[in-house]
């Protein structure tokens, strides 16, 4: 997600990403669409049932093919989000513990400073 979307309420990102997602479907389905024409255009030996079977199959086993793709790629990136997420936990806490440790250095400091006044 985009900075410019995690701004949005989820509502309105949510469906942005329906739109996405279709119009990537769409785009995808009109690209098989167009393999199997080419496919089945070499093959000039077949009936116009034949070739429309032969599209048909193709098509849907090129779209089946996307979505598994696009499932693999979903779940490796909710895998990397949540990686990175710990990671970045992480850091902050140790940033926090610096962040503290200096203050108590710099705390004990000045009260060393004044104690020996």
């Amino acid at each position: 997600m985009s900075m410019a979307r995690a701004a949005e309420p989820p509502g309105i990102a949510a469906g942005i990403n329906q739109i996405e997602g279709y119009l990537l479907l769409q785009g995808e389905r009109d690209a098989a669409r167009e393999r199997a024409r080419r496919l089945t255009g070499r093959l000039d030996w077949l009936t116009s049932a034949q070739r429309a079977e032969v599209e048909r199959v193709y098509i849907q086993d090129q779209l089946a093919v996307t979505e598994q793709t696009l499932r693999t790629v979903v779940r490796r990136c909710e895998e990397l989000r949540a990686e990175y997420q710990e990671v970045y936990r992480t850091l902050r806490r140790r940033l926090l513990l610096a962040c503290l440790l200096g203050a108590a250095a710099l705390a004990g400091g000045v009260a060393a400073a004044l104690t020996v006044r």
